[in-house]
């Protein structure tokens, strides 16, 4: 049984999984906004069944800390996204 922990230089230090690089606010996002079925997750990504419930009841238990995390998350992709290079095709009057 894995429990959730929060390693400092792991993962940024956000509650995950022990033992895996998966994070609580990545369960939460693919069972509450992806509409995945925690026994899908459990599946796909080799975790037990109870280790998805727990990393969302750890969620709901923490959901201010976890909002933060989920927002610091849509920051770095959008930063990511702004890096990314744009073909030049795509910028050139047709």
């Amino acid at each position: 049984m894995s429990r959730i922990v929060e390693t400092e230089g792991v993962m940024g230090g956000q509650p995950r999984v022990e033992n895996h690089r998966i994070s609580v606010v990545q369960i939460a996002e693919w069972v509450l906004d992806e509409g995945m079925a925690p026994e899908t997750v459990s599946a796909e990504f080799d975790l037990a069944l109870a280790d998805i419930h727990r990393a969302l009841a750890y969620y709901y238990d923490n959901i201010e800390a976890m909002d933060e995390w989920r927002q610091k998350r849509r920051e770095r992709v959008q930063r990511s996204r702004e890096r990314q290079p744009v073909p030049e095709d795509f910028t050139k009057p047709a």
